[in-house]
């Protein structure tokens, strides 16, 4: 027990005294949190919907690539020859290892942590629960890193095997892009990479409902954990001279495959894998009063509006120029969009002002979920709305749409409208109609933003 605290101090110090190391432990996870900010910093609250993402990179970092360049670095000075001389068990070194890897992750993670909430992101929901779910998506990734440093030779080759998990991960892993703005296949393929149920866990835990419906992703990670330490335990190596090309067992390599593989299949089998088609509202009740609420509003309450919108050519809530043309293979999903939307269920909701928030989430969904159609169809929903309420009742329920973005019973996809586009977000929808009611109440009174 005592040699098993001397090596994780000596680590931990070590670690500390690297500058490269701290680079990649530190700031590289910084560097995603300022690039999420800068790319979502209109968001309502910033930084809150990506936390499981920008989390979830900082455990890659120092568990896929942190931990097997030190371990595979020290096997080569021949560290880990002379600790085999020593009384100290094995098990016991190996332990301290991964013990202080965790640490080194976890600080990274409040260090993120930190950071967002100065810059104005709200508590997280259930802070035990995410104190929880980061120890079991550590464990799943250090596991990972371990059979990462048993089967490089050296340092080149942890770099290069790193990037085989760590950029398709991001890209098509549900890590870096959103699962909403993927399409089918990457879905499918991103069922097998356990970044997928490391982000979901994490972003319920910050936003959400906490763990109670989230087993499978707990299950997921918690399997891949244990066969990665398996197979790194059986794959160990102790001398740089002992090459993995020509080490025995090698078959061990299978149960982790397996594991990858059964946990895809598991979430094919019970329907995890896409985005569920959610188009069908819950209809609010029809007003009880002769005249609705919105209807004694003012040309002072359109004025009194938050006008401090995002750019028309931004990233959030964009809206195309006279100038700008949709590309020819977007043309027929904005032409169906202009035909259907008359006849669409939801358009003939029982209320004027349903039927427009309606109207509204058509141009929200495709903006959150950033398909190429998102700056093209607020003008087809706006010509839209403009040929059906006269110009004084679409002000007027637009300004009380925009002050009250909380109402109602958000719609997240728009497939049935011929309109590739789907959502998981509650909140990032209703956001988008605030922007988009603001900015169409602005057009139409020719206030400026």
């Amino acid at each position: 027990m005592k040699g098993w605290w001397h090596h994780l101090r000596s680590s931990l110090r070590l670690h500390f005294r690297n500058r490269m190391a701290l680079l990649y432990g530190y700031l590289f996870p910084l560097i995603f949190l300022g690039a999420f900010w800068v790319l979502y910093r209109h968001d309502k609250y910033p930084l809150l919907r990506h936390m499981g993402e920008l989390l979830t990179v900082s455990v890659l970092g120092g568990a896929c690539f942190g931990l097997p360049t030190t371990l595979v670095s020290e096997r080569e000075r021949g560290v880990w020859r002379r600790y085999r001389l020593t009384p100290a068990a094995t098990a016991s070194l190996v332990a301290s290892t991964v013990v202080a890897r965790y640490f080194i992750v976890l600080t990274a993670g409040l260090l993120q942590l930190g950071v967002a909430l100065g810059v104005g992101m709200p508590a997280p929901e259930h802070p035990w629960a995410l104190a929880v779910a980061f120890t079991l998506v550590a464990f799943a990734f250090i596991g990972l890193g371990l059979v990462i440093a048993m089967m490089a030779d050296n340092v080149p080759a942890v770099q290069a095997l790193g990037q085989c998990i760590f950029l398709p991960m991001l890209i098509i892993g549900g890590v870096a892009v959103p699962l909403e703005s993927l399409p089918v296949w990457a879905q499918h393929v991103s069922a097998f990479f356990p970044g997928r149920y490391a982000v979901e866990v994490l972003h319920q835990c910050v936003t959400g409902t906490g763990f109670s419906p989230l087993n499978f992703d707990l299950l997921a990670l918690g399997v891949i954990g244990v066969t990665g330490f398996l197979v790194g335990a059986k794959l160990f190596r102790w001398d740089a001279q002992q090459h993995f090309s020509r080490q025995r067992g090698k078959a061990w390599l299978f149960p982790i495959l397996a594991a990858w593989i059964a946990v895809g299949v598991a979430a094919e089998a019970r329907n995890r894998v896409i985005i569920p088609d959610t188009t069908k509202p819950v209809v609010a009740a029809a007003p009880v009063v002769p005249l609705p609420p919105w209807a004694h509003l003012t040309s002072k309450d359109a004025e009194a509006l938050d006008y401090d919108l995002p750019p028309d050519v931004g990233i959030v809530a964009p809206m195309a120029g006279p100038d700008q043309l949709p590309d020819e293979w977007v043309k027929p999903q904005l032409d169906n969009v202009r035909i259907m939307l008359p006849y669409w269920v939801p358009s003939k909701g029982p209320d004027p002002l349903t039927r427009v928030r309606h109207a509204l989430y058509v141009a929200a969904v495709p903006d959150a979920a950033q398909v190429p159609t998102e700056a093209f169809v607020p003008g087809v929903v706006l010509n839209y709305l403009q040929l059906t309420y006269p110009k004084d009742d679409l002000v007027k329920m637009l300004t009380w749409i925009a002050s009250h973005p909380d109402e109602g019973n958000p719609i997240l996809s728009t497939s049935d409208l011929g309109l590739k586009a789907a959502v998981r977000d509650p909140m990032l929808v209703k956001e988008r109609v605030h922007y988009y009611a603001v900015k169409f109440v602005a057009k139409l009174t020719n206030h400026a933003y």
